[in-house]
Parts: structure tokens; C-alpha cells; sequence
């Protein structure tokens, strides 16, 4: 309960950070966070796919030997009890590999979204199963994975989704997933 709670107040306190830092208009839009990394200002802002983004299933490996792949978006309708609550949401298998040589620590992950080139909001709906990144403590030794599934609202009418990842706030390169959701 401890740790759970620390980590909500240190992911808080790095949103907050960023967006004084930034100038982010709101600390929670597009953002499934556990660190206090986050993107760049303007970046993942146009809707059309830029030369260097990947189409969802597309797997990447960044230098630290981490291994990420991004399925497509799966439509759904949140329920009541979904926050926020959106027309439409859009859900994300995320398959995280460590073929580095050394242990990834999945607090440092950081994932943000835009729909159209506006920044859009994660949805956490425990009713369907979408809590969001957990184990927010959990490490991934060299030759494991992690499986989380994230998802965003999003309108109800078809959208150009982009999804920045950066494994760790030092990691100084961030993959973006672009396509339709």
C-alpha cells in the first residue's frame, strides 16, 4: 500500500515538474507514467505519421538492448466507471523485452498519446481490466518481458492516434507508434 502510494506522489510530483518545466497545459493528458520523464513540448503533435514513426506491431530496439512492440489500438466502450469518461476508448498491448545485460526498471517507462495532434487523456478502467501501467516497483531481468496493456479516450469517430514511448527519463531517444485507431 506504501509503495503504491509513493509512487503515486513521486509520478504526481514529476508531472507536475514537467509541466512548469514545459509548459503543459494539463499534467494528466496523454500520459501513462510512472517516472517523471515525459516528452519533449510539441513532440508526437502532428497528426500525420512523421518518416521515422512505426505502424503499431512494429517492434524497437533501443541501445539498452530494450525490446518494445506496440499491437494495433482495439476500439472499446468504457464503462460507468471508466475516468475519464470518453465516447470511445482505445487499448494498446505493449510487449516490453530486456535483451540488454542489464535490469530494466519498468518505474522509468513513460508513455504519452495524441489523437488528431491533441493530447489525450489514459483511461483507467478496472471493470475492463484497463489499470494502466502496474508493478510500477517490478524490474525486468535481462531476458524477461512485461505485457501491459494501456488505453486511451479517444472520440467516437475514426482518429490518427500516436503513441510516444521513452523507456527511462536518460534515455534520450523516444519511439513513436502512429496509425489509426
Amino acid at each position: 500500500m506504501a509503495l503504491a502510494r509513493t509512487c503515486k506522489i513521486m509520478f504526481t510530483s514529476g508531472l507536475l515538474g514537467l509541466a512548469v518545466a514545459c509548459g503543459v497545459p494539463s499534467a494528466h493528458d496523454g500520459t501513462a507514467a510512472l517516472g517523471a520523464a515525459g516528452s519533449p513540448a510539441g513532440a508526437g503533435a502532428s497528426a500525420s505519421p512523421a518518416g521515422n514513426d512505426l505502424k503499431f506491431g512494429a517492434d524497437h530496439r533501443f541501445a539498452s538492448g530494450l525490446t518494445i512492440s506496440v499491437g494495433s489500438p482495439q476500439s472499446f466502450r468504457p464503462s460507468p466507471s471508466a475516468y475519464p469518461q470518453s465516447p470511445r476508448g482505445a487499448a494498446f498491448d505493449v510487449q516490453l523485452t530486456n535483451d540488454g545485460s542489464t535490469t530494466y526498471k519498468l518505474s522509468g517507462l513513460t508513455v504519452t498519446a495524441t489523437a488528431g495532434g491533441t493530447a489525450v487523456k489514459q483511461v483507467v478502467d478496472t471493470t475492463q481490466g484497463f489499470t494502466g501501467i502496474t508493478d510500477a516497483g517490478k524490474d525486468v531481468l535481462p531476458g524477461r518481458s512485461v505485457h501491459i496493456t494501456l488505453a486511451f479516450a479517444v472520440s467516437r469517430e475514426p482518429t490518427q492516434l500516436r503513441l510516444q514511448i521513452r523507456p527511462s527519463a536518460t534515455e534520450a531517444v523516444a519511439v513513436t507508434y502512429c496509425g489509426p485507431a
